[in-house]
């Protein structure tokens, strides 16, 4: 299935109801389905430095590395910069060259970082990619790291106090308990009282979570979120195999809206009275680590615009090809004018669509 089921986009008085006569619509009518309020972002997260050698070589057969960061929440700011939204991101680093380097490089890409703090006891994360024939492997050096000291009081800072949302990921709670603690606080306001919207990425990590702990804490957390991003096959490790994306659904029930994304083939979004499909574009993949934050950073995008389902989706995908085509888990994204083309396609035009 492709493309929204019947819900109006707003009061269209035509197809809802009649007009009086001064134009405005009279009842019955539908209602506006739901979307985050338009203005600052917030991500908040740990980057690390990150390791990689260059294609097509395995990490135990090259005779140099790429440096690089990588952290699900910077990704997310990085491309949402790049999408033209006003976003900051929050976390910690060592006052160490990598420390430096991870916060030069995501303030490089148009992504407010004056608030994140750098903390003199505690090194930077390190990851290492290892790239081979059955998947990328990482390796983390993350225990004790600085923002794994993060805790409840980063929620106080000046900039959520102005977001419109806030975006978090599921690495997070499984970092530390004060981490686990933050990711609490940050849900524990029900969403009709909030300041802001809260998105949240389950992003499991089984490396980071002590054994049968992780399916509880995150359908938990992602159940008292605004907006929810799960792959389909994480979904089916952590709560059972064979579960489909409405079974999904009816797992995660409460948030306005559910992204499950399934690879490569699609992704479908269930909003208020809303499902909607669409197919990924057809792309070359040179890594894959890093398209996941990417597509969450264009579909928020889309919401955040405004935009149909439909077109979030589309720009998901679109945000998501950019991040498989490089070895580093940011991409350029396509000029403005391609973005625009492709969101405008017909369906079965963007069906056969590639991404060049």
């Amino acid at each position: 299935m492709t493309g929204v089921r019947p819900v109006s986009e707003g009061r269209d008085a035509t197809a809802s109801g009649r007009e009086n006569a001064a134009g405005a619509a009279t009842s019955p009518w539908r209602p506006s389905p739901w979307r985050p309020p338009r203005g600052p972002v917030v991500c908040l997260g740990e980057t690390m430095a990150a390791m990689a050698p260059a294609p097509p070589h395995s990490l135990d057969g090259t005779e140099s590395l790429l440096v690089s960061v990588a952290g699900a929440e910077s990704n997310v700011a990085m491309y949402l910069a790049d999408l033209g939204l006003p976003v900051s991101w929050l976390s910690a680093v060592g006052d160490d060259a990598l420390g430096r380097r991870v916060r030069a490089a995501v303030g490089r890409a148009g992504v407010d970082v004056s608030g994140v703090r750098t903390d003199p006891a505690r090194p930077t994360g390190l990851l290492l990619k290892d790239p081979g024939a059955a998947g990328t492997r990482v390796h983390y050096y993350r225990r004790g790291s600085a923002a794994s000291a993060l805790g409840p009081d980063a929620l106080d800072d000046e900039r959520l106090g102005g977001a419109a949302l806030l975006h978090l990921t599921g690495v997070t709670p499984a970092l530390s308990p004060s981490c686990r603690a933050l990711v609490e606080r940050a849900l524990d306001t029900p969403p009709e009282r909030r300041a802001h919207a809260v998105s949240f990425d389950v992003n499991h990590r089984p490396a980071l979570w002590p054994p049968d702990t992780a399916p509880e804490v995150l359908r938990d957390l992602a159940d008292r979120a605004d907006i929810v991003f799960v792959g389909l096959d994480e979904a089916q490790d952590l709560w059972g195999a064979g579960l489909t994306e409405a079974d999904v659904r009816g797992l995660l029930g409460r948030p306005r809206v559910l992204v499950v994304k399934d690879g490569g083939r699609g992704a479908t979004a269930f909003a208020e009275g809303e499902v909607c499909s669409v197919p990924a574009l057809a792309t070359e993949v040179v890594e894959p680590v890093g398209a996941g934050d990417a597509f969450a950073a264009g579909f928020l995008a889309g919401l955040w615009r405004g935009t149909d389902l439909t077109r979030a989706l589309r720009l998901g995908h679109i945000t998501a090809a950019s991040a498989l085509k490089v070895v580093g888990d940011h991409g350029p994204l396509p000029d403005e004018g391609t973005v625009g083309a492709l969101l405008a396609l017909a369906e079965q035009d963007w069906r056969q669509a590639p991404m060049s």
